[in-house]
């Protein structure tokens, strides 16, 4: 381009995606179409309404977790050239999943009042980075105690789709990114951009941020969205017991209201559900773990033991111990995984 040339404007939107080593694919494809099949007025692909960069200080090839590697730029251009950042997150047992060069870059960019966002487990990322500070994050329901062991500290919500505290924009990843990407469009963009690129991708609608996690925390289903909300809650809660008044607030309901709720969907107390889903939990940790019996009772909020020996045994008919022992003599143990067998919820 000569000097004569006036430069392209800026379109509305622009993204810079920063992935991180084993990177989650779908997460990044889903959010990279989003704003290509919006970028045009018909489904030609050029970069009318927005443009995207994949960034990277070296230029090295990117291998995504499932084996497929991407090829980024060369160099990192000013922070302020991108409305948003958005860092994609992959498998939580990479050491350094971005280089301290890209963390500073990320650094940089909070200072310059640049958008960032946490994609997926990109969240992790941040965290570590020091940027989850005082700001809410929303990871997925799979991996919330991870967040919480790594980062006890931080807030953190894991019912909801995906959360903007501020500056930072944090997505529980899956499906859930394409409704983050739409929401961009939208707001940046426009109506009319983001229906073409839902509709193309054959999504029927976009769901809000704030929208629950298609997640089914027991194995019977449950269409009501407060019983859902209270489930989660619980399980959210295992290690540090909440009582019956803290479930109810969550589901935004009296504790009256709710306890009626529970009999009727799942024909038992509140109180009994929480009980059975903390011995479900421990009962995932004596068989899958090496943990110590004292270490588990108290991930499962019990102060010793003892007490939680006799409430395992009363479960399940049997010691933790014993149970350790016949997997270890058998290779396996056969058990029921639905504790509320026989329990059918209402639609």
């Amino acid at each position: 381009m000569s000097s004569s040339e006036p430069a392209k404007p800026r379109p509305p939107l622009k993204v810079g995606f920063i992935l991180s080593k084993s990177f989650t694919l779908s997460a990044f494809a889903l959010f990279v179409d989003t704003l290509r099949l919006a970028s045009d007025d018909e489904d030609r692909s050029t970069r009318k309404h927005c443009d995207w960069q994949i960034l990277s200080a070296h230029g090295h090839f990117i291998r995504s977790s499932c084996g497929v590697q991407i090829a980024p730029g060369t160099g990192l251009p000013a922070p302020r050239e991108f409305d948003y950042l958005a860092v994609v997150g992959g498998l939580l047992n990479v050491e350094d999943p971005i280089d301290a060069e890209m963390e500073r870059y990320l650094k940089r960019a909070i200072s310059e009042k640049v958008k960032v966002i946490g994609v997926c487990t990109g969240s992790f990322i941040l965290a570590k980075a020091g940027l989850m500070k005082n700001r809410t994050a929303c990871v997925s329901w799979l991996h919330h105690h991870d967040y919480l062991d790594r980062f006890p500290d931080h807030r953190l919500v894991s019912n909801q789709l995906y959360v903007e505290d501020r500056d930072i924009i944090t997505c529980a990843g899956g499906s859930a990114v394409a409704d983050l990407a739409a929401s961009l469009v939208r707001r940046h963009i426009g109506n009319t951009a983001e229906k073409n690129a839902l509709q193309i991708l054959q999504i029927e609608r976009r769901r809000e941020g704030r929208e629950i996690q298609p997640r089914n925390p027991l194995s019977t289903e449950h269409k009501d969205s407060k019983m859902r909300l209270a489930l989660i809650f619980m399980e959210n809660n295992l290690d540090k017991p909440v009582s019956m008044d803290d479930v109810a607030k969550s589901m935004n309901l009296s504790r009256r209201q709710m306890e009626r709720l529970f009999h009727r969907r799942l024909k038992m107390s509140p109180g009994a559900v929480y009980a059975r889903l903390r011995m479900r939990r421990a009962r995932s940790l004596v068989l899958q773990t090496s943990k110590p019996l004292i270490d588990i009772a108290l991930e499962v909020g019990f102060a010793n033991s003892s007490h939680f020996g006799r409430r395992f045994r009363q479960t399940f008919g049997c010691t933790p111990n014993v149970l350790r022992s016949r997997q270890k003599d058998n290779g396996f143990v056969h058990l029921d995984d639905d504790l509320f067998a026989g329990i059918e919820s209402e639609g």
